[in-house]
């Protein structure tokens, strides 16, 4: 609980738009995964960057954490204020700024979502194509350095911030990059901020890379006779055939969950989803090119989507299959892991992971953005048997001790929060030191998102 002189005071810079209501704390302390925390102090809504870095002048004369908050969809406790303090909400920090077609950039605020941004594109022939399912605000889906369903063909965060504008602790406001497609000047702020979850500032505004609209638009799904055969003509894909835009892999536990919960009718076998992007005639190719390759890998029932409400059917699908897992065991909570290894080791690791999961006697159904190596088991456990907890976690441990081994990490896309802070020394050696290093030096107080990310913390 804030002292009264620490409230009066932040009051007086936001007025209304600080709350300490019950029902808004709590809102604050959610997880969508079994990553949990207490609740905040109170949470602000500021407006503009001058109010945030005046939040954050504010933080450190009264030694109050501040936590940002985007869309609130992570799944490893980014935002949940672990020891209490000041969450900085976002969502009237949402507008899109500025657009430079022929530059293919547009300027935005963190609280617009992805979905949000494509519509306000929608007539410019342009698009900014990382999709990571949930409909996640920007700001969010940099400071975890997200990915999703198009990393393979458009690259993650990281290849798509062009920008930024960030918060320091004591209220100092910084701009990185520019609108030049390169720079060799210095040291890259931009990238050392991508992916840094609020523990070194809070990012206020954004420059994205865009891509032109599709001509041509090819989605498919085929079922596998088996979870190998179906990676495997994931790896032949990368490997030798056309670059999808899109390729995504489901087990059958997944096909029927997600069969059960969007009304579809996919053979109950192992599938993928693949998409296609280009000109008309290079599509033709491509289509022809992957069914192919599928054929030698024995996929039947290889169904193609050309119409905009068939492909968007067939990706809500997709999108909302860990809510479908979800409704497949009411009342369960999820362990997500999320590993990512190189692309010659995908089948090794899947294999590895279906056996271990197959003997612990829990449900893990496996899903995955395979193109690039990314694929997550949903670890059902029921929260009131703290056993089945410990088994998921254990199991999430294996899956980061294989992924390190087969030469990947521990996470793909999610980020570390601090639900796999356990994990980053394994990965980093020394490297999470430096981490720590430089989290100390532009916040020396530790009061930017406390206890994630890296080392050291009290």
């Amino acid at each position: 609980m804030l002292p009264d002189p620490a409230l009066s005071s932040l009051r007086a810079l936001l007025g209304d738009r600080v709350s300490v209501a019950g029902a808004v704390l709590a809102e604050h302390a959610q997880s969508e995964s079994l990553v949990t925390g207490g609740p905040p102090d109170a949470v602000a809504f500021p407006r503009s960057t001058a109010e945030v870095a005046a939040l954050a002048e504010w933080s450190t004369t009264h030694r109050v954490p501040l936590i940002g908050w985007g869309a609130g969809t992570s799944l490893e406790g980014h935002a949940l204020a672990l020891a209490g303090g000041v969450v900085v909400d976002f969502r009237d920090m949402a507008a899109m700024l500025e657009i430079r077609p022929e530059d293919r950039l547009v300027r935005v605020q963190p609280g617009i979502t992805r979905e949000a941004l494509n519509q306000e594109l929608r007539t410019t022939g342009l698009m900014f194509p990382v999709d990571p399912g949930a409909n996640a605000s920007l700001g969010g889906m940099a400071a975890t350095r997200a990915s999703g369903t198009t990393a393979v063909r458009y690259g993650t965060m990281r290849d798509n911030v062009q920008g930024l504008t960030v918060v320091l602790a004591g209220g100092r406001v910084i701009r990185t990059g520019t609108a030049a497609p390169k720079s060799s000047a210095g040291y890259d702020l931009t990238a050392l901020f991508v992916g840094s979850e609020g523990t070194l500032g809070l990012i206020t505004e954004l420059t994205l890379t865009l891509h032109g609209q599709p001509e041509a638009v090819m989605t498919a799904v085929a079922a596998f006779p088996s979870v190998a055969a179906a990676v495997d003509c994931v790896i032949a894909t990368m490997q030798m055939g056309p670059t999808p835009a899109r390729i995504e892999f489901l087990d059958e536990a997944t096909v029927a969950a997600c069969n059960a919960f969007s009304h579809l009718t996919l053979p109950l076998a192992p599938q993928l989803l693949v998409e296609f992007h280009g000109h008309p005639a290079g599509l033709a190719e491509d289509v022809s090119r992957f069914r192919a390759l599928a054929a030698e890998f024995g996929a039947s029932g290889l169904d193609w989507a050309e119409k905009q409400e068939d492909r968007t059917r067939l990706w809500a699908a997709r999108h909302s299959a860990y809510r479908a897992i979800l409704a497949s065991q009411p009342g369960a909570k999820a362990v997500v892991t999320d590993t990512c290894v190189p692309i010659s080791a995908l089948a090794e690791a899947v294999e590895e992971t279906r056996t271990d999961i197959a003997g612990s006697g829990i449900p893990g159904p496996i899903l995955g953005h395979v193109g690039d190596g990314n694929f997550h088991a949903i670890l059902l456990v029921d929260p009131s048997k703290p056993e089945e907890a410990a088994i998921a976690k254990s199991l999430a441990h294996r899956m980061a001790e294989r992924s390190l081994r087969l030469g990947g990490t521990i996470t793909g896309e999610h980020g570390v929060g601090f639900g796999k802070l356990p994990l980053m020394a394994a990965e980093h050696g020394e490297g999470w030191q430096v981490m720590g290093a430089v989290k100390a030096a532009l916040d020396p107080l530790n009061l930017m998102n406390p206890g994630k990310l890296v080392p050291g913390q009290p």
